[in-house]
């Protein structure tokens, strides 16, 4: 009895962990949209570019600053690879559908990343999804499609690559929690991803380059470091406690988007789009509130 209280405080303060920590990551994502829209006319690989590197710098000052150094597990290097490649997909996904949607609908298209993770959980966890889980994927659907306002039964372009970006995102969280379980550090993921990304970006800059203000260069690099610490704070997350605990946490970083569209942008959204967000808001809490019940 005795070991089975300490299991349940465990998992408790692991649970807590991971909320606080899925809080924090929403807020940090959420500004990196933000700085990333205040940089304005740049090109979208530059600015992934940029998120980048900065990113992979302050990750690699924490591992330098560590006992285990850059060292790593080669046997999750297979893993690494996928996580980094699908998430630099992700990124330039997420970061073009800023440009071009109201912040708030990039950000809650994006957010369909929780329930993405359900389906990919099947072939990389082997995890099977119960029926609960279904209908969460089902009401997220319809809850983008009135978001995305399909027309003609065909979304628009922007809306497509969010909900693209939300894919690859969610295929990328479900690699790191994978890696976590393989007991894989979280600023070796993070550096790993990071340095990925500005490898394979660097080339487009070198060849493509558009000289930026100095405005324009102190947001990006505030974009960079935002994103490593929503980088950080999720993988902590994650490590911490399982998706269906505190995925439903990640969407507060909805209510953040609308607040910094209307304050800076002047962004209102409109009828359709607020009852998206309602619907999808609705399901995640539904669904965690249902999921921890059962398992309480």
């Amino acid at each position: 009895m005795s070991t089975d209280h300490l299991s349940d405080s465990a998992r408790l303060a692991g649970r807590r962990k991971g909320i606080l920590f899925i809080l924090l990551s929403a807020f940090f994502f959420c500004l990196m949209s933000v700085f990333v829209r205040l940089a304005g006319d740049v090109p979208t690989m530059q600015k992934a570019f940029f998120r980048n590197i900065v990113a992979a710098i302050l990750a690699a000052v924490l591992l330098a600053r560590s006992k285990s150094g850059f060292s790593f597990q080669k046997k999750n290097l297979p893993d690494l690879l996928l996580r980094s490649s699908i998430g630099t997909a992700g990124i330039l996904c997420n970061f073009w559908a800023v440009d071009h949607l109201r912040i708030a609908d990039a950000n809650i298209l994006n957010k369909l990343s929780p329930f993405f993770a359900i389906l990919m959980s099947i072939f990389i966890l082997k995890e099977k999804p119960n029926r609960i889980e279904w209908l969460s994927v089902l009401l997220a659907f319809i809850g983008a499609a009135f978001v995305a306002k399909p027309s003609a039964g065909i979304a628009s372009f922007p809306a497509l690559i969010a909900i693209l970006g939300g894919f690859t995102a969610g295929t990328a969280y479900t690699y790191v929690r994978k890696l976590g379980l393989e007991g894989e550090r979280g600023p070796v993921v993070v550096m790993f991803f990071s340095a990925f990304s500005t490898l394979v970006l660097l080339p487009n800059l070198l060849l493509h380059y558009q000289p930026m203000t100095m405005k324009q260069l102190i947001f990006l690099i505030f974009a960079g470091m935002s994103a490593a610490g929503g980088q950080l704070s999720i993988t902590t997350a994650y490590q911490n406690a399982p998706a269906r605990d505190i995925s439903v946490f990640d969407y507060s970083q909805v209510v953040y988007a609308a607040i910094f569209g209307l304050i800076l942008f002047g962004e209102i959204p409109d009828v359709w789009s607020i009852v998206g967000y309602v619907i999808i808001i609705g399901t995640a809490f539904a669904k965690w509130y249902l999921l921890t019940r059962r398992t309480a």
